[in-house]
């Protein structure tokens, strides 16, 4: 099978290697396509943490598939079956994954190459954020996350607030009903803007989901006295500095939203699918670019930089 190695910092590879063996509680997954995260960028762009090359596929955690090969102790999928799954090497024709680490897609989707994990863990952080009806709610980042958080706070009934670098495309608008969007890169300017339009109150939550130490200085920055502050965005690629003095003053409650119980993460991933069949989540115009496997190291490139009109790529084998 064909995979994608890392060669070096910005060098994508295509290897052709042994397809992997099938374990006994396991699935065989012939990957029909694998979404592009931003959590791929440090090893892509060379933090000297890193080691080259990958691992063939490695990096690939967000892929769906249909299973080729089950386990001997598997009985709860059967070859045909369509999945999403938990894995680290889905950049590659095939991929395995604990039986206990997949989901069954809904009939519904069948034609949708739609990645499970990603909606997983939005609907996990939705759930870790306590948002409810009448919560003034703030989301800082207007990537692929922070949309999904938007849709599920406007679900909720919350009045939500994108913060955002630049403004939002119009067909990502259109998925977001009713939400107001603060566009600006000074953090001053946003306290005030969301001051002025809270009558000074600031929110109630504010989901950090951009991964940036920009973004946690501004969405502390916009939660009230006594209010939730969620860091949801992916703080890789550098320590964080956090104004504690702030944090202490208005007395946050701090949340880190990303789950790590994988049956949790799996049944987040089963919720979140229902969520899209039952049209509260609304992923499909936010998979803006689809390129083949080949082309990983420009679907990074696209996330790293962002162009007009790119929300998230998939990429296909």
């Amino acid at each position: 099978m064909s995979a994608a190695v890392i060669a070096a910092p910005g060098r994508l590879e295509l290897k052709e290697v042994p397809v992997p063996e099938v374990a006994v509680d396991g699935l065989l997954i012939r990957v029909e396509g694998c979404g592009v995260c931003a959590s791929n960028l440090p090893r892509w762009k060379g933090m000297p943490w890193f080691t080259y090359p990958s691992e063939p596929g490695e990096l690939g955690h967000e892929g769906v598939g249909r299973v080729e090969a089950v386990g001997t102790t598997v009985r709860d999928f059967s070859p045909g079956d369509r999945v999403a799954f938990l894995s680290n090497h889905a950049y590659a024709g095939y991929d395995v994954a604990n039986a206990s680490e997949a989901v069954k897609l809904p009939s519904a989707l069948e034609r949708d190459v739609l990645p499970g994990e990603p909606l997983g863990c939005a609907w996990n952080v939705h759930q870790r954020s306590g948002i409810s009806a009448g919560s003034q709610v703030a989301i800082v980042g207007g990537g692929f996350l922070g949309i999904l958080l938007g849709q599920l706070a406007l679900n909720a009934g919350a009045k939500v607030f994108i913060v955002s670098r630049r403004p939002l495309d119009p067909f990502v608008l259109e998925t977001l009903p009713g939400v107001e969007t603060i566009v600006a890169s000074d953090a001053a300017a946003v306290v005030a803007k969301l001051e002025a339009v809270t009558p000074g109150r600031l929110c109630d939550v504010v989901v950090e989901a951009a991964g940036t130490q920009d973004a946690l200085d501004v969405a502390a920055k916009l939660t009230r006295i006594r209010g939730r502050l969620v860091i949801a965005g992916y703080h890789q690629d550098a320590p964080r500095q956090i104004d504690m003095q702030l944090w202490n003053w208005r007395g946050l409650d701090v949340i880190n939203a990303h789950e790590r119980e994988v049956a949790v993460y799996v049944e987040g991933m089963r919720r979140a699918y229902k969520a899209v069949e039952a049209a509260i989540l609304n992923p499909r115009p936010l998979i803006t670019h689809h390129l083949p496997l080949a082309e990983l190291g420009d679907a990074l490139e696209f996330a790293r930089t962002r162009p007009p009109g790119f929300v998230k790529a998939v990429v296909y084998p």
